[in-house]
């Protein structure tokens, strides 16, 4: 059906899901989960379906991630349906990440939070020259979540420590630096590829697909993460926030005095918490290891005052001004980001 939010179809070879949610970038609702995870499961039995591709409808975005004004009214309510879509949407990042036949995410446009975690733990993931890809719950009072403690702590160097604890957008270039991409395809030709990966062979494997879109793919330019390696690890590769402040101060030029100026607008506590996460990420065995930790913190962040405030100033009053509390990295105690690893009652289930 045209008009549902998310629309499955069988193309050829190709079982193709669309988000279809465009006024709202394609942002997430529990229904949309279900729908997905159900398509997938119904792709993977289907004999005829070699592949599978994700999509966003609309111009400006793949998926901007899930529905915050929805989870910040469960939250108010305690009706537990935030609680519900968190543990749904991570099985579903769960079972992307382990899909046994080729996943193709189409990464055009905005691909932040809830939209990464449907995209870059696919097997094949594509930006174009329009992707704007992010993290950004530091700036909502959240910390990265859909398994980003297991994806950003193995980007080169402290990349992925910059991407989590800043929350700012980056391009097709630094998205395949960080390795939350692979390729980068112009979006005047995905028309093609859609049509191309639709005509592969029933048979086709992930390197008759990788083959594919090599063909299509272009360069992608100059990465300012990789420009700013130096700085990024100097600083970055600290396990406190002060420490990893005090160091930007210290630096020189415009790109370490734009990351502190940002952190400084952060939620200081998302900050301390998501330091924390990235880093037992980084010893972590599993992705799934990884998703049940996150989802602990997730359930916790429901009585934190940060996750109100910053969901309140983006998008209810729209202000861009929350008043964090505590309002100073300093003043968060570390009993405070312990309680947010308390492990999640009852454990997530893959």
């Amino acid at each position: 059906m045209q008009d549902s939010e998310v629309i499955i179809e069988r193309r050829g070879a190709a079982g193709i899901i669309r988000l279809n949610r465009p006024r709202a970038l394609n942002s997430l609702t529990l229904a949309m989960i279900r729908t997905i995870a159900e398509a997938l499961d119904g792709f993977a039995r289907d004999a005829d379906v070699a592949i599978v591709v994700a999509t966003g409808e609309g111009e400006r975005g793949f998926c901007a991630g899930g529905d915050i004004r929805a989870l910040h009214e469960s939250a108010r309510a305690g009706d537990g349906l935030a609680g519900t879509f968190w543990r749904e949407e991570f099985r579903l990042n769960h079972q992307i990440a382990v899909y046994p036949k080729p996943y193709v995410a189409l990464m055009d446009g905005i691909t932040m939070g809830g939209g990464v975690g449907l995209s870059a733990h696919g097997r094949h993931r594509i930006v174009t020259e329009r992707t704007r890809l992010a993290m950004p719950e530091t700036g909502i009072g959240y910390v990265p979540d859909v398994g980003a403690t297991w994806l950003l702590p193995k980007a080169p160097g402290e990349a992925g420590t910059w991407l989590g604890l800043t929350g700012l957008d980056i391009g097709a270039a630094d998205a395949i630096h960080a390795g939350l991409a692979d390729r980068q395809i112009a979006s005047a030709r995905l028309a093609e590829v859609m049509d191309a990966l639709s005509g592969l062979p029933r048979s086709s494997s992930s390197i008759d697909v990788d083959a594919l879109l090599h063909a299509f793919s272009e360069p992608s330019g100059e990465s300012r993460l990789r420009q700013n390696t130096a700085t990024i690890d100097r600083a970055f590769r600290f396990d406190s926030v002060e420490e990893i402040l005090a160091v930007l101060a210290e630096e020189q030029g415009d790109f370490a005095a734009e990351t502190r100026r940002v952190l400084l607008t952060r939620s200081p506590t998302s900050l301390k918490l998501a330091l924390r996460l990235l880093r037992a990420g980084r010893r972590s065995a599993s992705l799934a290891e990884c998703l049940g930790r996150e989802l602990g913190a997730c359930l916790q962040m429901l009585d934190n005052p940060d996750f109100f405030e910053g969901i309140r100033a983006a998008v209810i009053d729209k202000d861009r001004n929350p008043k964090w509390s505590p309002a100073s990295v300093e003043a968060v105690k570390a009993q405070t980001v312990e309680k947010f690893l308390k492990p999640a009652e009852p454990p997530l289930l893959l």
